[in-house]
């Protein structure tokens, strides 16, 4: 033990050391601050293996900023918390809403115009939409292992009539944008017998999730031969994997679409910083990313191919599609009808 008379000298030294680096840092101002963009998304956005973490990294290279991503269970759980917290959100963006959903998102009054120039965007595909910006776009399948099952169902009509034909797992159209797109599948083919067709496939439903992730989890896990995803999942097995085990089932008469779009919140202190990453997230920075993240289809331009994956993927014989309006007049009553049937 020191003496107790060194011990006070040396804590005076140490107070006096103290002060006279405090008088010499100057204080943390408000300008050397970083800002913060807040931005919702789905979980598999922001997990380990999404595009999440590499977007964070490239954005913040340039930004001088904070980027902080918020993920919830899936797209359909993104609208529900927005119009929860009404001005109150401390979203900048949400990323990760459909066309789907652009409608009803509209009309809670909390989204700001983007203001680009949609023509100097070099889109893939057709967009005129002055709120909502596309950063990828895909098509709804039926993922089925071909270790488990020999004779997967060829159209909508022969997954729904085969009791046979082995247990699915879906998503929940209340809470998860693809369990909204196989509602809207369903209803776009089979139109006023789409209960009908939802109490014939109730029985052979193995769970219906929150979200994609969990569904999909819980499909590569064996609870189940067949899953609700993309046509562009086989994808991932191929690349990452080096596996054909997993692959989408084509359907005679189409393929849902999906349109995955982001938007800025209006009135928020980083509006500057917000329309910096919607720039950032239509250009090939970020479009690159997305084929091999999100596992989905670029919707702005990319510097690099495809990868040689995507050219062995269904390519569906049609596209079906509801229109914003369409879906945000009927949404409730659809979404009621599968409650009905699913409970019967």
């Amino acid at each position: 033990m020191n003496p107790p008379q060194f011990k006070s000298k040396r804590t005076v030294f140490i107070t006096s050391l103290l002060w006279l680096l405090t008088l010499l840092t100057p204080p943390l101002t408000v300008a050397d601050a970083k800002p913060t963009l807040t931005i919702y998304t789905y979980e598999s956005f922001v997990s380990k293996w999404g595009p999440g973490p590499l977007v964070e990294k490239a954005f913040e290279a340039e930004c001088s900023c904070d980027l902080r991503f918020i993920g919830l269970e899936d797209g359909a759980a993104l609208l529900s918390r927005l119009k929860l917290e009404g001005e109150r959100t401390s979203a900048d963006i949400v990323l990760g809403l459909d066309t789907s959903l652009t409608k009803e998102a509209l009309e809670t009054g909390l989204f700001a115009p983007h203001k680009m120039n949609i023509p100097e965007l070099g889109l893939s595909l057709p967009w005129d939409d002055a709120y909502f910006l596309p950063y990828d776009y895909g098509h709804f399948a039926i993922i089925y292992d071909t270790q488990r099952l020999n004779n997967p169902p060829h159209s909508m009509k022969a997954l729904i009539e085969n009791d046979e034909g082995g247990k699915l797992i879906i998503q929940d159209p209340r809470t998860s944008t693809p369990g909204l797109g196989l509602l809207l599948w369903v209803k776009s083919v089979f139109g006023t017998t789409a209960p009908q067709a939802w109490e014939k496939l109730a029985p052979r439903i193995l769970t219906v999730t929150k979200g994609w992730s969990e569904a999909y989890g819980l499909f590569l896990k064996g609870e189940a031969p067949m899953v609700l995803s993309y046509t562009t999942s086989p994808a991932y097995h191929m690349i990452a994997e080096e596996s054909d085990r997993y692959q989408a089932a084509d359907f005679a008469e189409g393929h849902y679409a999906q349109i995955e779009v982001a938007g800025k919140i209006v009135n928020r202190p980083q509006s500057k910083l917000a329309d910096d990453f919607l720039a950032f997230m239509v250009s090939p920075r970020f479009q690159d990313l997305i084929p091999t993240t999100n596992w989905m289809f670029p919707a702005g331009r990319t510097e690099k191919p495809l990868p040689e994956a995507f050219n062995k993927l269904v390519r569906p014989v049609r596209t079906l599609h509801f229109t914003p309006n369409e879906v945000t007049t009927h949404r409730k009553e659809w979404i009621n009808e599968w409650l009905h049937s699913m409970s019967r």
